[in-house]
């Protein structure tokens, strides 16, 4: 008898309706229809760089807008730059460099210890040609 009754009772647990659930239902599936992601940059978007888009949506706000594999990604545009450029130093930051005759010593800090390697003056690339002007200019600034 006492099985009976509890199957009675959790039968009216889940037979019942609770409309609180089914606003939330209702509230949750306009918003998903509001924020539905999008497959296409908008045609009002403007091309800032290549593969990214300015864009102010129907409410006023600004969007970075940039193609990506599995959709389009959206940023909000603060106005703020997204990542720090490093054109003056080529990625060679916190590189030792010392001038040995004709040809250039590098010492760069690593996971697994410092790196070090050598070249002549006339086979550097521009991030070492950077990092070895940068050297030459700081030493210049001490010296005086």
């Amino acid at each position: 008898m006492k099985l009976l009754i509890a199957l009675c009772f959790t039968a009216a647990l889940f037979a019942a309706d609770d409309p609180k659930a089914k606003n939330d239902d209702r509230t949750k599936a306009k918003t998903e229809a509001a924020e539905k992601p999008l497959t296409e940059i908008p045609p009002g978007a403007v091309e800032f760089e290549p593969g990214s888009y300015h864009y102010a949506d129907a409410k006023g706000k600004k969007w970075i807008l940039r193609p990506t594999p599995f959709g389009i990604a959206k940023i909000e545009d603060t106005g703020a730059p997204l990542r720090k450029k490093r054109e003056q130093d080529h990625g060679m930051e916190g590189v030792k460099v010392t001038e040995d005759g004709d040809s250039v010593k590098f010492e760069r800090p690593g996971p697994f210890g410092i790196y070090k390697w050598e070249k002549k003056k006339t086979d550097l690339d521009a991030g070492e040609k950077a990092a070895w002007e940068h050297e030459k200019a700081k030493t210049a600034t001490k010296q005086d």
